[in-house]
Parts: C-alpha cells; structure tokens; sequence
C-alpha cells in the first residue's frame, strides 16, 4: 500500500515540475517575453484557446513611442480586397505580413481583456508622414454591433478625424448599421468601418493612388489629406501603463 500514497504524495511536485505553456495575449506580451524585433507573432485574444496571427510593431531606433504595439489593420499597397462581407470582418482577412484585417472578434476579446491605446500611422505617396493617437480605444460586442468607443484625440499631426465615428457600430456592405438614411456607407465608400453618415475617415476604402475627385473615394483621413487616397495606413494598439489607467 506504500505505492500508491507514495505517488499521490509525488504528484503535486510533478505537475509543478511541467514547462509553463507561455501563451501571449497581445505584442506587449511577446515583447516582455524578450521578442523585441518587429514580425509575425502568434497570440491569444483574451486568453482564447485558438491562435491569432498578428503584426507586431516593436519599434525602432528611429521611433520614440516604445513600440509594442499590435497591429489591428494595415493597408500598404492596395494587394488585399478590403470591400468584404460582414463575417470576413467578423473573422479576420488578409495577409498578416502584408495588408489584413485583424477581425473584429479578436479586436473585441483584446479590448475587453485590457484598456488600449490606439495609434493611426499615415504616409502620403509624397512621402509625408503624420499620425493620430487616441488615449483609449476598445470596441463592444457583436451583440452591440461591435461599437466603437475611443478616448480623447492626443497628437500626431494627422488631426482628429476619428472624433465623429466614435460611438457608432461597424457596417458593411451586407450589414448596414451607419446612421444614414440614405445609402450604406459601406457600399458606397467600398469598405467596413465604423461608419456614421457617413464619415471623415475610411483606411478600409478602396486602394487609388493620391488625389481622387471625391471626398469620399480611396484610404481616407480627411482632416490630414481631402479628396486623397494614401498610400499606407495602419492602425494599432496597445496596452495603458498603470499610471494611464488610473487616470
């Protein structure tokens, strides 16, 4: 009978003694895991089971914001379809190393998880460059249509454009949930965004190349560049300091 009270008392140690499965939720976790250079990374949202490629900006020499950031979006040469239905937006397109959409599931289960910032990077094809920051970002659940909730505009130079979207639920051309009575947002600008009625900024329009003969055409962030479709955009986020947070 020694046996077996000899393993039950050896048990606990042994489970201490397995390796410690290290499963990131976002890029700040990877970078504090010692992965400090820019790339593809594997996390998961909010600590869900399946895994979610993703870009993760980590900075550079060059840039001073201290990198850690998780891509949600990124349009760069227009080689990605971004006018798409309502469960590709759900669920995520794109090509991680290139030109993607994160999925507003993810987006939502990151930002339910922790408080974000978020950061709009913008390049003109002149090789102007500005950027937007927003102290908090997060969106709600499909159930309420994926709202989009941000925090005061910060700095960058690019202007605060995103201002009037916030508080409005995601549209697509097949799912329009914009304040417009009119048309669907979506449909006529040919891309999914938070859309009001319809909107100063469209980073998911389709892909043209610098000055457009509408407002409304192309990659859009009016209050930087009107009646312009950029060249790059991308939007990223990351976790508040403490210190943010109790703010």
């Amino acid at each position: 009978m020694m046996v077996p009270v000899l393993l039950f008392l050896l048990l606990p140690v042994a489970i201490l003694s397995l390796p410690v499965r290290f499963e990131p939720m976002d890029c700040e976790d990877i970078y504090i895991n010692d992965s400090t250079h820019s790339g593809v990374y594997t996390i998961f949202p909010a600590g869900q089971p399946t895994p979610v490629k993703v870009f993760c900006d980590m900075g550079c020499e060059e840039d001073s914001d201290g990198g850690r950031w998780t891509v949600i979006q990124r349009r760069m040469d227009g080689s990605v379809n971004f006018y798409r239905p309502w469960e590709q937006y759900k669920n995520g397109f794109g090509n991680v190393s290139g030109e993607y959409w994160l999925g507003l599931e993810n987006i939502f289960l990151l930002t339910w998880a922790k408080k974000y910032e978020l950061k709009v990077d913008m390049e003109d094809f002149e090789g102007g460059k500005v950027h937007a920051r927003y102290s908090t970002f997060s969106i709600d659940s499909e159930e309420k249509g994926y709202k989009l909730n941000i925090g005061s505009y910060v700095d960058g130079g690019a202007g605060d454009a995103l201002s009037y979207h916030n508080g409005r639920m995601f549209s697509t051309f097949d799912k329009d949930q914009d304040s417009y009575y009119y048309y669907n947002c979506a449909e006529r600008q040919q891309g999914g965004f938070w859309f009001r009625s319809c909107g100063n900024v469209n980073p998911n329009g389709l892909y043209m190349w610098g000055h457009t003969n509408s407002y409304e055409a192309g990659v859009r962030w009016q209050t930087w560049r009107s009646s312009y479709s950029l060249k790059a955009i991308t939007m990223k986020i990351r976790p508040l300091s403490l210190d943010d947070v109790e703010e």
